[in-house]
């Protein structure tokens, strides 16, 4: 006798751009997908662009696994509240700050999350399965968080295409401070001053060449998403744009004083930076077994994962075997070779026991 696989169900709050297209990539993978949304409009277009199945009625929603909250950064926190009383699955979200967050994540069922995709175009219209493919995409757990609701959500995540990283709220949000809020201000300002000098040289725009083109492509995303984001992570973004002016002060000096070789190593430093920047993943055929014993407790996984993003070092997939008697499991992950013995040698120096092997069984290390 067969026993049918019960299908998986999601529920996507905000069905936009990010919203759209992760319902495009779950439901590719056999998942229903339910939507909410503000806009009856959009969950409409939605449906028909194929990146839900049907609309969620207001109020509890049985049977869903998984929510994904992709609303605005400044509903977050009260969609996710309303997630996790209106269905028993686990919930995560897709906002670019963290650390507002802190409080709802005492609830072992509520995963942070960011991926770093996104796209000019606006909306659920812009939506596409391939979204999050090469992207990165963060997870925040704590120490409260259970094992098998991170493997499960990183598992889901992983299969998008996305590599994941996870690092605690704090740690994220002055990252992303660095490296996606501060570059979105410095090309809306870019952006602006040519645009001012565009109405005295008319002739400006017709040389932009690829090089101001790409530095400013960011500045077409939807403004309206930005002000929210600002306020929320204000801090961070603040002391990484005094940083930025520091810089750019420097520079004007060593430019203003013609002094070539401070220009050269700064340029130098720039490109080495620029060209050491982490590529894709490997094949799996470059991939080795980690195994570490740990206790069958909350916050096994969410410190060995941070361990690894500490290393750079990048995880292909991740299980967990709990042992049938006594208290202990084993995390078993997947990583590159090259970088294996580095993740084994981090871990043993903080006290877990780590056995790493190659795929095949044929050297264990």
């Amino acid at each position: 006798m067969v026993t049918e696989t019960k299908q998986r169900i999601a529920l996507i709050v905000g069905v936009g751009l990010i919203g759209g297209s992760i319902g495009q990539r779950l439901r590719a993978e056999g998942w229903r997908v339910l939507g909410r949304d503000r806009s009856d409009a959009c969950l409409v277009r939605a449906i028909e662009l194929g990146a839900i199945d049907g609309i969620a009625d207001e109020g509890f929603v049985e049977g869903v696994d998984l929510t994904f909250v992709a609303t605005p950064v400044g509903s977050i926190a009260d969609e996710v509240a309303t997630a996790l009383q209106d269905t028993d699955g686990l919930v995560t979200d897709v906002g670019s700050v963290k650390t507002p967050l802190l409080s709802l994540m005492s609830d072992s069922r509520f995963i942070g999350g960011h991926p770093m995709a996104g796209s000019e175009q606006e909306g659920v219209e812009g939506s596409r399965p391939d979204l999050f493919e090469g992207r990165t995409w963060v997870l925040t757990p704590l120490g409260t968080t259970n094992d098998d609701a991170l493997a499960f959500l990183r598992g889901v995540v992983s299969g998008f295409g996305a590599e994941v990283v996870s690092l605690l709220p704090a740690q994220h949000d002055s990252m992303v401070a660095i490296v996606s809020h501060v570059p979105h201000l410095t090309a809306a300002s870019l952006m602006g001053l040519a645009d001012e000098r565009s109405s005295e040289h008319r002739a400006l725009m017709r040389l932009a060449a690829g090089g101001f083109r790409d530095m400013t492509r960011i500045a077409a995303s939807h403004p309206g998403i930005w002000p929210d984001i600002c306020n929320e992570n204000r801090d961070a973004i603040v002391e990484e744009l005094d940083r930025l002016v520091s810089t750019l002060t420097s520079v004007r000096s060593i430019v203003a004083t013609g002094d070539r070789n401070a220009l050269v190593t700064v340029l130098e430093r720039a490109r080495t930076a620029r060209l050491a920047l982490p590529a894709r993943f490997a094949q799996a055929g470059d991939l080795a077994e980690l195994r570490i014993p740990v206790a069958d407790q909350k916050g096994a996984l969410a410190g060995i994962t941070m361990i690894a993003t500490e290393l750079d070092v990048s995880i292909a997939d991740i299980e967990i075997a709990h042992s049938v008697e006594g208290d202990e499991g084993v995390v078993i992950l997947l990583v590159e070779s090259a970088n294996g013995p580095l993740l084994r040698d981090g871990l043993t120096a903080r006290g877990y026991k780590a056995a790493l092997r190659s795929l095949d069984g044929s050297e264990d290390r």
